[in-house]
């Protein structure tokens, strides 16, 4: 039975790919994910506000960004732990290659040029596998449009493209207006991948406080819907890789990953809940279920339940809403 899939450009023993989280911060734990089944890790990611503070330019680059990320700046600790905070990354990054017998992939986390096309140089010259852009921005100017904000991303990613020669993912956020168009315009500034989708969290209120506090819950399977929709939606229509992160838990959820239209199926949450050697399970689990139904390979099933067997989507998209809607039935009547 063939598991392998390509991603990056980059031959994968099987479509387990292991999401960028604390996981991933020691060679240790890459290795026992090996060891699990992972086909390749994504290390944590490493923030465009810890590159702002970076060199000699440090007053310079704090008043700068007081524009773009002034409160989150506030999260930040002192800047004599970034130093060593980059330097351990590079060094993470270079033990990881050397130890580890699957790929390493960088994660850069923000949303404007800025130090990214500096840092992306040096992970390639640590030798990283691949370069993920986690690109986490939430517009709350009134003045920007969506047009802008569209630019401003496809102008980045082209800009890290023409600096580095390491296949690059763009891990992106679902809210936006025209996705499939993004997607193509993506395409276009070189990216090599494109990861769907970025979670958002969103910090709660405590009421006695009276102070914003940070949540972060795990995730879900019911949160792989969403996912699987634009995967196969996508599928066909760009040249980049896709990659599903957000909702995977099973084997069944790598499959519907596949079948989308993903050459590969990103999972975190599950292993944080249950352990590392959660991944052999899943593996298992994958290659019963393709046993049972006589698959032979994971290209074999790549994309069979994606839109592309749908001449005209829309309309398939919005039968396919009303049928849900009316699918509910109320168990008791309403007096």
């Amino acid at each position: 039975m063939d598991l392998t899939t390509d991603y990056l450009g980059l031959k994968l023993k099987n479509p387990l790919v292991v999401s960028s989280s604390p996981l991933t911060e020691s060679v240790d734990n890459i290795l026992r994910l090996e060891e699990a089944g992972a086909a390749a890790v994504i290390l944590p990611s490493i923030f465009e506000e810890q590159l702002a503070l970076e060199g000699n330019s440090i007053d310079s680059d704090i008043s700068r960004g007081t524009e773009s990320f002034a409160e989150s700046l506030s999260y930040l600790p002192v800047y004599e732990d970034y130093r060593q905070g980059q330097d351990a990354y590079l060094s993470l990054l270079h033990h990881a290659r050397l130890r580890a017998g699957i790929p390493v992939i960088a994660s850069l986390n923000g949303a404007t040029a800025g130090g990214w096309v500096r840092f992306a140089k040096e992970i390639e010259q640590a030798g990283a596998d691949g370069l993920e852009l986690n690109t986490y921005s939430l517009v709350t100017d009134p003045a920007m449009t969506s047009g802008q904000a569209e630019q401003a991303l496809v102008d980045l990613v082209r800009s890290v493209r023409q600096n580095t020669k390491l296949p690059i993912a763009v891990k992106l956020s679902s809210n936006y207006t025209s996705l499939p168009n993004l997607a193509r315009q993506l395409d276009g500034a070189g990216a090599d991948a494109l990861v769907l989708f970025n979670r958002f969290y969103q910090p709660d209120f405590d009421l006695e406080q009276l102070d914003v506090v940070p949540r972060l819950a795990l995730s879900r399977s019911e949160e792989l819907l969403l996912r699987l929709h634009w995967v196969a939606i996508l599928y066909g229509n760009v040249k980049a890789n896709l990659a599903v992160t957000g909702g995977v838990h099973s084997g069944q959820d790598v499959l519907k990953s596949i079948m989308a239209g993903a050459q590969v199926a990103m999972m975190v949450s599950e292993l944080l809940a249950r352990g590392i050697d959660q991944l052999s399970n899943i593996r298992a689990q994958l290659m019963r279920w393709m046993e049972e139904h006589e698959y032979q390979s994971i290209d074999q099933m790549r994309g069979s339940l994606s839109r592309r067997s749908v001449p005209d989507p829309s309309p398939f998209e919005r039968g396919n809403y009303i049928k849900t809607l009316s699918s509910y039935t109320l168990r008791t009547p309403v007096a």
